[in-house]
């Protein structure tokens, strides 16, 4: 009977883990965009909020584009669509229930209260010394779940790592002091807006090889 129960929570763990990697290969082919900070146009149409992703990968299948949003509530909102105005975003209504979506509705994503995982307020300020002989890194992102590491496809090489605050981090890997400023530059340059310097003998212990 033991070994039965055993088997069984290998078994779910399993199935939870295979749904998991179908939602990171919809997130790597850009199906599902990950939001850290709502961009105009604002109005789009809400098809789901959960607390966790959904376990089913094929609910998405019908949709080409969907956009995730961390909230700090712990709710995840996805979203199809961008619209310039609220009739525009109700006008494609039907047509997003037609394909089985039937609690989608108008919401204006700058409205939205996105959690800040991993913010700056972690990072070096730019008003502190930085030592040019220590190593540090810029941070990227951050999410509370994995993301596959060619979700950063504009950059060549990519740090991954997991905190005792369960946060999945990413970022460059380490330079020294004397180059940090220029990397971060550069990162910001590549579209990463909320990129920010961290010490890397912070991170280094909770690395994901």
């Amino acid at each position: 009977m033991k070994n039965l129960i055993v088997i069984l929570v290998l078994a779910l763990v399993s199935v939870a883990s295979f749904a998991q990697d179908k939602l990171s290969h919809l997130r790597t082919a850009k199906r599902i965009i990950t939001v850290e900070e709502p961009s105009a146009p604002y109005y789009s149409v809400q098809i789901l909020a959960l607390k966790n992703p959904p376990s089913d990968a094929g609910f998405f299948e019908k949709l080409d584009e969907v956009k995730e949003y961390p909230g700090s509530d712990g709710y995840i909102r996805y979203c199809v669509g961008s619209f310039s105005s609220y009739s525009e975003a109700n006008a494609s209504i039907e047509a997003v229930k037609a394909k089985g979506y039937d609690e989608a509705f108008v919401v204006n994503t700058q409205r939205f209260k996105l959690s800040s995982v991993g913010g700056a307020s972690s990072g070096v300020s730019l008003a502190k010394e930085i030592n040019p002989n220590k190593d540090y890194v810029v941070q990227l992102s951050a999410f509370r779940y994995p993301v596959y590491l060619t979700f950063f496809e504009n950059v060549k090489d990519v740090y991954e790592y997991r905190l005792n605050d369960k946060i999945f981090r990413y970022t460059t890997p380490p330079v020294k002091g004397s180059e940090v400023r220029g990397l971060l530059a550069q990162m910001k340059e590549l579209g990463y807006k909320n990129a920010f310097i961290v010490e890397y003998d912070k991170y280094a212990p909770f690395r994901i090889e």
